[in-house]
């Protein structure tokens, strides 16, 4: 508990002393007046307060205006002890939403104990203690066992194992040894590390992952929006229908005007809108910390409800569904031998990132001289093509060569095939292969159980590999030699077919399905440990590379929406029911209390259950 929750809980408990005290003094008259104005002002005086500077701003219609509004009528009608128990259980309520609102932000926070407090530069032979942004790229950094690693880098020296469940949720540690690539966030755990610096502080994984989930609360859900327009047209409407409950029955009917006028005080305490205002966006920021502990980052309530509403699932397969980690598995040469077609091919793919490219790279294994290389031209969706040693080399797909019109022939092997031509004669192709991920096909079950209607896979690999992995997945649908922009126009038509109010999700592995990621209802990102890109371009980012995490997301997503649809509807239904008993003058003053206060304790309780994930529930 705050020092400031401490300091509001010490005034409810004096208060609610004072007027247990006030309740047994057998006084009258204006001393009975001042003995419960004691309490009343000690408990809601800053309340009162904020409504006058409120009002003084123009911003006359919220929470405080309707509790001093409320509890002045009370003591203006001689009703001062209800006037205190209506201001002591509205500040009961509000200690109560601080500290869940509190807890829910520990939650949040706990995340951000992956910032790293210093990092230690070595200069000169010697370590010194600096501040992570210090850190230019480049530079050599010292992690020792225990310590967190503050920036991203590559293994220079040494060998240790990674802690990553704050960034992944995964408690399986990661492996690094010289010529490893690290990401900043993970913990050290029992050997050295000395670190070559690669993006500095602001670029680095956990300023991005930082930055992500302190702006994740700016983008609301439409349950939240909605809930924002509703509370500010209600207000007033209530404060108006109040004002016409006390003046037009008695101007009507003659009666009593202190009854209608208690009656209406009644009606502003039921009507305050507080259990909506905070319950529903904390229940969306629950289900965003609920879903950081599993190693998902989810960019915005809006998002979240977006998921909960998934019905297709497109996924791109190379380093989504598959591993991503290629190897040469076949080489038939033609015309050359078989080692000039791996040289070739290497040096043709040595200034590509692409994992095919350093598989072949990896293949060949022997230190590329790039002075051989007088240019290289990469022809996106196609290939690549090369002047070395002054020949003119065509290394790609199918669709290259005859593109080039070289006459080439198909390989009996599943994988990736890399056909070569060398001055316009075909030399030969490679074949890589890639390895499905362990729990890819169990990912696809889940999703079925959870009621996606298709699974789609969009791959610019061969008919053949595409189909042989579908089939090994299950999935429904197989899209094969897609280009970049294929992959948009495919997308154009699955986005047409869907049901209407139902999302299509994109999973790719953010490095080139950008225009795929943004086009699609909702972009999701895997495997993006250290990807800029997927940190960028998707709504959701998985910072592991496990399928499974989807359906979890998803049952996140539909838990926080179904806890916030039951939170508008239970709050809703009481403040209407007890709404119309104020008015017929059925309800008193202590039904008002439990529709305000009660009804937001609820729903506050109701809307933390989305802090925790209980496994299978979808």
């Amino acid at each position: 508990m705050t020092r400031k929750q401490k300091r509001i809980l010490y005034r409810i408990l004096i208060s609610a002393l004072l007027f247990a005290v006030a309740e047994l003094l057998p006084v009258t008259g204006w001393l009975r007046l001042i003995v419960f104005l004691v309490p009343y002002l000690l408990i809601g005086w800053d309340v009162i307060l904020k409504a006058l500077r409120n009002i003084a701003h123009g911003q006359v219609f919220d929470e405080n205006f309707l509790m001093m509004l409320a509890t002045v009528g009370a003591i203006g009608t001689g009703q001062y002890p209800e006037a205190v128990i209506v201001m002591l259980f509205n500040r009961i309520g509000e200690l109560f939403e601080s500290y869940a609102v509190g807890k829910s932000r520990k939650s949040i926070a706990a995340l951000m104990d992956i910032r790293p407090d210093y990092a230690n530069l070595e200069q000169n032979g010697e370590l010194q203690k600096v501040q992570p942004d210090k850190v230019a790229i480049g530079g050599t950094i010292v992690v020792k066992p225990g310590e967190r690693v503050p920036l991203d880098g590559v293994v220079m020296e040494g060998s240790s194992t990674l802690d990553t469940a704050a960034l992944t949720g995964e408690s399986v540690p990661r492996s690094v040894t010289a010529g490893d690539d690290v990401i900043s966030g993970c913990i050290n755990g029992s050997g050295l590390l000395r670190i070559r610096v690669t993006h500095v502080f602001a670029e680095s994984t956990v300023s991005k992952i930082l930055q992500l989930v302190e702006n994740a609360s700016s983008k609301k859900a439409a349950s939240e929006q909605f809930i924002t327009k509703f509370s500010r047209y209600y207000t007033p409407c209530v404060v108006l229908a109040a004002v016409l409950l006390a003046v037009i029955p008695p101007l009507v009917t003659g009666g009593n005007w202190v009854s209608w006028l208690h009656r209406a005080l009644i009606f502003l305490v039921v009507s305050c809108p507080c259990a909506l205002v905070i319950s529903v966006p904390l229940s969306f920021f629950g289900g965003i910390g609920g879903a950081s502990r599993q190693g998902i980052l989810v960019k915005g309530g809006n998002y979240l409800e977006a998921l909960a509403s998934a019905d297709i699932v497109v996924f791109d397969k190379t380093g989504t569904l598959t591993r991503g980690v290629f190897n040469v598995t076949v080489i038939h040469p033609d015309q050359i031998s078989r080692n000039q077609l791996l040289e070739y091919a290497a040096y043709a793919e040595c200034y590509s990132d692409h994992p095919i490219a350093k598989s072949i790279r990896e293949a060949y294994g022997i230190v590329i001289d790039r002075s051989r290389i007088q240019s290289v031209e990469e022809i996106s969706g196609y290939g690549i093509h090369a002047l070395i040693d002054g020949k003119e080399v065509y290394a790609g797909n199918d669709k290259l060569m005859e593109k080039q019109g070289i006459s080439w022939h198909p390989c009996h092997h599943v994988g990736t095939t890399v056909h070569l031509a060398i001055n316009g004669v075909y030399a030969g192709h490679l074949v890589i292969s890639d390895e499905i991920k362990p729990d890819a096909a169990d990912a696809i079950r889940q999703l079925r159980g959870l009621g996606i209607s298709k699974t789609v896979m969009l791959t610019g690999d061969a008919k053949e590999i595409g189909i042989q992995t579908a089939n090994q997945l299950g999935m429904d649908e197989v899209y094969t030699q897609l280009l970049p922009a294929d992959k948009v126009d495919r997308m154009e038509e699955l986005l047409r077919d869907k049901q209407p109010n139902r999302k299509l999700l994109f999973v790719g592995d953010g490095i080139n399905d950008a225009p795929v990621l943004t086009r699609a209802d909702l972009g999701i990102a895997m495997g993006a440990m250290g990807t800029d890109a997927a940190i960028e371009a998707a709504d959701v980012v998985l910072m592991d590379d496990q399928p499974t995490k989807i359906a979890v997301a998803i049952r996140i997503a539909r838990r926080t929406t179904r806890i916030v649809r039951q939170n508008i509807v239970f709050a809703l239904a009481v403040k209407a029911i007890v709404l119309i008993l104020a008015a017929i003058g059925v309800s008193n003053m202590w039904e008002a209390v439990f529709a305000d206060v009660g009804v937001s304790v609820i729903a506050i309780l109701n809307a933390m259950r989305a802090l925790t994930y209980q496994g299978q529930e979808a």
